[in-house]
């Protein structure tokens, strides 16, 4: 193992700018490429999110963060960029060694994101501004946005840093204060984070950190009655939970959950780019990820090249160790994630599916949660292979004769996450762009993020946007003030005569 960046052997909750002592429950972190555990972390129970939650409203009651004038908040995001840049080798090591994602595509990928996060948030501060109007010369109206409270900022296991960072900036931008909860798995980047936030002086208490499953910590942290917000990203049903413990409090949630995404490819496609574009759509990120191309949509004049053509790609994509630099693709992130994948896998061919290659372990990676880059082709779009979102390196290829047969098959989905269409026809391309059921429509490029414009999903992919817009909606709550510019015409209730 890589010396130069010790952790702790234990990871335990970060609040009110402490490191707290482990409690009763000790959770294992695994290192997926080996199977052998590196660390434990400490499961906050009731009692000590609560203390969590307690802190992050004290330190809003008290205005440590929202009362800052905003040249000082921006400083300080500015400070916290510069600080993840200077530490991104560390941080992608440290996210890599318990993730199992490749370290070439997490510092490249993911770690730019965390900087950039708080560098366009660092900028939009002092370029808002809000409405104000008058009426017949009577009225001046105004809106006032204030910070929401506490946020529960709840992110998943496979881009922990890269998606918590995206939500604690976006929560502090708008002056909240935070309670974040990482994956149980995957916590040691976004613990490193937490002294890097402390260091570019964001005050104690104003982002806090607690570690456990979701039926513990998860649930305890969403029931609590001084949090008013709940961001969340990670899987369509434990969505459904989250919204089913925020609902008797009447909190707002913000989910971005489950795809299924269609990656439709044309007979006039560039078919060298389309090509790329399917093999970074399904097998980046170890394929665990919710925009994944995972439904591969081929035009028949073209399928048999493509396929072909495919298939030879995947075989040669280089499956092994994710601390090499050569590696395309490391393990999957925990041993119950592989043994569903695989049962996905295995299911499909049950169901009638060809499987064109992978589906099983990589020689020489039996220790680790391996599999091997996998594609099948199927008969019809209702197998489960092509239903279900199964979160891995797995492509379910199909084929359509004309184009509304592609939308049709594209929308026949319970998701609306992302869809990606290939084409060199305009009107194919304006058509998709109005006629395909997903939050986001990609046309001739892979996944590409902008936080000026939304991003979330129609169905079960999802409640809200993120996006600066639906950003500042979500964390903050309007006030209108009207002020009357002349004495106002109204009853005199009382005044006799």
């Amino acid at each position: 193992m890589n010396t130069r960046y010790p952790f702790p052997t234990t990871l335990t909750s970060y609040i009110d700018g402490q490191w707290q002592p482990p409690g009763a429950t000790l959770l294992p972190v695994i290192n997926p490429a080996t199977g052998q555990t590196i660390a434990q972390v400490a499961q906050a129970d009731a009692q000590e999110t609560a203390q969590a939650v307690e802190a992050a409203r004290l330190a809003h009651e008290r205005g440590q963060w929202a009362g800052l004038a905003t040249a000082d908040r921006q400083a300080v995001f500015r400070h916290i960029a510069e600080l993840a840049r200077r530490h991104g080798e560390e941080l992608a090591w440290l996210e890599t060694l318990n993730s199992g994602l490749p370290l070439r595509y997490v510092t490249h990928g993911q770690m730019p994101r965390v900087a950039r996060n708080f560098e366009f948030f660092a900028d939009w501060m002092s370029q808002n501004v809000e409405k104000a109007g008058t009426q017949d010369a009577a009225y001046l109206r105004y809106v006032v946005r204030e910070p929401a409270g506490v946020a529960a900022l709840i992110s998943p296991w496979n881009a922990p840093l890269a998606l918590a960072s995206t939500k604690i900036a976006a929560a502090l931008a708008f002056g909240n204060t935070c309670v974040v909860k990482t994956a149980e798995t995957t916590p040691l980047a976004v613990s490193r984070f937490m002294e890097l936030l402390t260091q570019a002086g964001v005050p104690a208490g104003v982002v806090n950190l607690v570690h456990g499953s979701g039926a513990v910590t998860g649930d305890a942290l969403v029931r609590h009655p001084a949090v008013r917000v709940v961001s969340f990203t990670g899987g369509t049903e434990t969505g459904r939970a989250i919204a089913t413990a925020a609902g008797p409090g009447l909190k707002r949630v913000d989910l971005e959950l489950g795809g299924k995404s269609a990656n439709i490819v044309t007979a006039s496609a560039d078919l060298d780019l389309a090509l790329d574009g399917a093999l970074a759509g399904i097998y980046s990120n170890n394929g665990q990820q919710c925009f994944a191309g995972s439904r591969i949509l081929l035009q028949r004049g073209i399928a048999d090249q493509f396929v072909s053509r495919f298939v030879a790609r995947a075989r040669r994509i280089r499956v092994g160790d994710p601390m090499d630099a050569r590696t395309d693709i490391g393990p999957l992130a925990n041993a119950a994630h592989h043994r569903r994948v695989s049962a996905h896998v295995a299911a499909a061919v049950a169901d009638g599916a060809e499987l064109l290659t992978g589906g099983g372990c990589p020689a020489g990676c039996e220790a680790g949660y391996f599999i091997e880059p996998t594609a099948v082709l199927v008969p019809h779009n209702q197998l489960r292979v092509c239903q279900e979102e199964i979160f891995g390196p797995v492509a379910a290829i199909q084929v359509f004769d004309d184009f509304d047969q592609a939308i049709a098959l594209a929308n026949d989905s319970a998701f609306g996450l992302v869809s990606y269409l290939w084409t060199q026809n305009l009107n194919q391309a304006m058509a998709g762009a109005q006629r395909l059921q997903a939050g986001v429509v990609l046309t001739n490029t892979t996944m590409t993020l902008d936080t000026r414009f939304p991003f979330g999903g129609y169905k079960q992919s999802g409640v809200g946007r993120e996006g600066i817009d639906g950003m500042r909606h979500f964390y903050t709550e309007e006030k209108t003030v009207t002020v009357a510019l002349r004495p106002p015409p109204m009853e005199r209730l009382g005044a006799g005569g």
